[in-house]
């Protein structure tokens, strides 16, 4: 099974550097990265080829033009420039956990998406990350916020990862899928214009299609870095897009990968 990390990135370097130095720590690495950009500007292109020069699998680089929040429209280029197997999405400001691949691959199966965990790392911790550039994280460090997910331990997640016939709490910041099962939806809804509620309009047409969600605890551990909320002005209207698909049990999108 071949393996595409995909990177969701809109103009902050600092922090997609961070997730560049957690993939060199990978236990075991994906076939290929790469980064879905929301139209960013000159500074991104530079450090992903300043990267590019020395790691040690394919980085490629997706850009769309800046025309507003379109974080469907990202993801469904790089899903379409990818080449592997199984497709692992995160977004560019969160740092992995050393298994955090291995993890996602060894609970990897037909049928199924997966989503992994996220540990909230406060302001100040993330300003001192950044300038310091050290990712190593524990369970006992200050600034991180439900520091419980922060705990990695195999019998614990065969024990506590399950399924879910719910879409709370879906984020595709960490959230990984068969390349297959993306295409059998169309991909995100590309309608989706602004912050929010596109990684759970897909979650439905997945769920919709008969693929399962599993949620997975204590295991693929990503730290996601303290950022000023995006505005939430185009909610009510993703909102409705959302809810229509729920109410007509939609499986495809026009508006996507195809």
């Amino acid at each position: 099974m071949t393996t595409s990390l995909i990177i969701t990135t809109y103009n902050w370097v600092e922090a997609l550097e961070l997730v560049f130095l957690s993939i060199l720590q990978q236990s075991i690495l994906p076939d290929e990265v790469i980064v879905a950009d929301d139209g960013s500007s000159i500074k991104t292109k530079k450090l992903i080829e300043k990267y590019q020069d020395f790691f040690p699998i394919e980085l490629h680089h997706f850009w769309q033009e800046d025309d507003g929040f379109r974080a469907a429209s990202a993801r469904n280029g790089a899903i379409r420039m990818s080449q592997g197997s199984y497709l692992i999405l995160i977004d560019g400001d969160m740092v992995l956990h050393p298994l955090f691949v291995e993890d996602h691959l060894s609970f990897a199966k037909e049928g199924a998406f997966l989503q992994g965990s996220r540990v909230l790392i406060d302001k100040e911790k993330t300003l001192e990350i950044i300038y310091s550039k050290k990712i190593t994280f524990s369970f006992y460090q200050k600034g991180l916020s439900n520091r419980k997910n922060a705990i990695h331990m195999k019998c614990l997640a065969s024990l506590c990862s399950g399924y879910r016939s719910t879409i709370q709490g879906i984020k595709s910041c960490n959230f990984s899928l068969h390349r297959t099962d993306a295409y059998k939806v169309n991909g995100f809804n590309e309608a989706f214009v602004g912050w929010g509620r596109e990684d759970s309009e897909f979650a439905v047409r997945l769920m919709n299609a008969g693929i399962k969600r599993r949620d997975l605890k204590f295991h693929a551990i990503a730290y996601h870095l303290y950022h000023p909320e995006n505005t939430r002005k185009s909610l009510p209207q993703n909102d409705e897009k959302l809810q229509s698909a729920i109410d007509k049990k939609m499986v495809w999108c026009t508006e996507g990968l195809q």
